[in-house]
């Protein structure tokens, strides 16, 4: 095949790359925003310019064949290099500019991202984000984001990580609940109550805390409480609403409980105790390792530093 023949490919050889980290085509034509006809046929006049198959294709996803496989290896440095020097072309712009793709846990997304992004668009008005709301741990690099939140005690070496606040978790009930059952006086008065709690991989749920600070250091051992109660969910809204509803007792991350610990609704439960080992006390905004960062993703992160300066402690 001539060059001339080879530079007519670069679009089809870009939109392969695409389809292999969504594998799907209609995934791939919306991150491309073009149609999933249009995706098919660049795939395939791709496929008789090489004359093997590259994708393998399924009622339900494709797949690169070895072919397909090696072709996107071996253009993965070049592309990234491409966007690299692109980006730094458009930062020479006054403002920030472009899209920014953004993954999210959903209760911080929904309850502390959400209601205060107007600021930030209004402020950068050329800055587009794409916002995913999930609780799943996403892959950046094979799903194309800029930037991860997490709530993590330990970012990733392999990618670079900005701290944005620190959080704590807060035991909580209703009112209700503890006329019913009574105010706990320490963890261990926990195992005689309806725990909500949040699903983990052992078999025995359990709880840790450390005592009051004005303890003295030797005196400050950790206390494990083994929990059950009538619900549990990998969701910390759904665990509220559970705690609104006189379901039980339920550990928090303090951005779910703010609230309803503001109006009242939830009471705060053993505050002198310090809950460790089941939420991170760290907010950070990850994004895969690169020499050059866009300018659109930098001042979403400033402005992330700002709003979330003081964090979210809950004051009552």
């Amino acid at each position: 095949m001539n060059e001339k023949k080879i530079e007519g490919l670069w679009t089809h050889l870009h939109w392969l790359t695409v389809l292999a980290q969504h594998g799907s085509y209609t995934a791939a034509a919306q991150r491309l925003g073009v149609s999933k006809a249009a995706m098919s046929q660049r795939i395939t006049e791709l496929e008789h310019a090489a004359g093997v198959p590259l994708v393998q294709r399924t009622t339900r996803s494709v797949r690169l064949t070895e072919a397909g496989q090696q072709l996107v290896d071996s253009m993965r440095e070049p592309f990234e290099r491409i966007a690299q020097s692109f980006s730094s072309v458009r930062d020479l712009a006054d403002e920030p500019a472009g899209l920014v793709r953004v993954t999210a846990p959903v209760a911080l997304a929904r309850q502390q991202l959400v209601p205060r992004i107007a600021e930030f668009v209004r402020t950068h008005p050329k800055v587009r984000l794409e916002l995913d709301m999930s609780d799943r741990l996403s892959s950046l690099a094979t799903e194309g984001f800029d930037l991860a939140i997490r709530h993590t005690a330990a970012p990733p070496d392999t990618h670079v990580a900005w701290p944005l606040c620190s959080t704590r978790s807060v035991l909580v009930a209703s009112r209700d609940y503890l006329r019913r059952r009574g105010h706990p006086a320490s963890p261990q008065d926990l195992a005689q109550h309806d725990c909500l709690h949040y699903p983990r991989a052992q078999d025995t749920p359990a709880w840790h805390f450390l005592p009051p600070e004005g303890r003295r250091k030797a005196q400050r051992q950790r206390v494990t409480v083994p929990v059950s109660g009538p619900f549990c969910a990998n969701n910390s809204e759904a665990l509220r609403d559970a705690a609104l509803s006189g379901l039980g007792i339920a550990l928090l991350p303090d951005f779910s409980a703010q609230a309803a610990l503001q109006s009242g609704k939830l009471v705060d439960v053993l505050p002198d105790w310090q809950s460790v080992g089941t939420f991170s006390p760290h907010i950070y905004a990850i994004r895969p390792y690169a020499s050059h960062v866009p300018r659109s993703v930098s001042a979403f992160v400033a402005w992330l530093r700002v709003v979330w300066a003081e964090g979210f402690q809950v004051r009552v």
